[in-house]
């Protein structure tokens, strides 16, 4: 709450869940990345924004990115953090790699939806590692409640299969990327930061996805 609370103090902010969780429908036929940027444009067309900020996070960065290079009249500068240009399938160049993260995805369809939050606990100790128990609790019940388990295997597939690498926009853009986070890995950012001409790279003394 912090976070969207202090962004909010001297700016209009605007925020929404992204299909098939949080508040938004989960019963969508499609979960893709085309999908998500169809989102995000018909959300500045319902709110009426004309020229605007853009902050993308983890995987928001490469549907923002996407939406710049198709509006770039409308986009006045990027902030883009944690994400990367190529999700997690496509940035996997080993065999051991790709089993991994197929073993996750069965773990997502398993166990996702459980009362006991051992499954989850994979991902929240990604996001939060170092996260008070408090704080590790509520992750793990958020994850639960915010997605239903195929749903969620839907989104990480989706993700997962991002690829904007041709598409990095000559945006003014800032690039913020936390250096020794587990979920997303500082190089996906530094590349990204690379492939945007001007971008520039601060790196933050974190662990945390967010």
């Amino acid at each position: 709450r912090h976070f969207w609370r202090d962004l909010a103090l001297h700016h209009r902010l605007i925020r929404y869940d992204a299909r098939g969780n949080g508040l938004s429908d989960w019963d969508v036929e499609e979960l893709s990345f085309d999908a998500f940027v169809q989102d995000l444009e018909t959300v500045v067309d319902a709110v009426g924004l004309d020229r605007f900020a853009l902050l993308g996070i983890s995987q928001g960065c490469a549907v923002s990115i996407a939406y710049a290079v198709r509006h770039p009249e409308r986009v006045t500068r990027l902030v883009l953090y944690g994400g990367f240009a190529q999700g997690a399938a496509k940035r996997a160049r080993t065999q051991a790699e790709r089993e991994q993260l197929a073993a996750v995805l069965t773990l997502v369809r398993l166990g996702w939806g459980q009362e006991n939050p051992a499954f989850r606990q994979i991902f929240t100790s990604q996001f939060v590692p170092q996260g008070t128990k408090e704080q590790i609790d509520w992750w793990n019940e958020m994850q639960r409640v915010s997605a239903s388990p195929e749903n969620a295997a839907r989104f990480m597939v989706a993700v997962g299969d991002i690829d904007v690498t041709d598409l990095l926009p000559k945006v003014p853009t800032l690039v913020i990327h936390a250096r020794d986070e587990a979920r997303v890995p500082f190089d996906a950012g530094r590349r990204m930061a690379a492939g945007i001409s001007g971008a520039r790279l601060v790196s933050l003394s974190s662990r945390n996805h967010l």
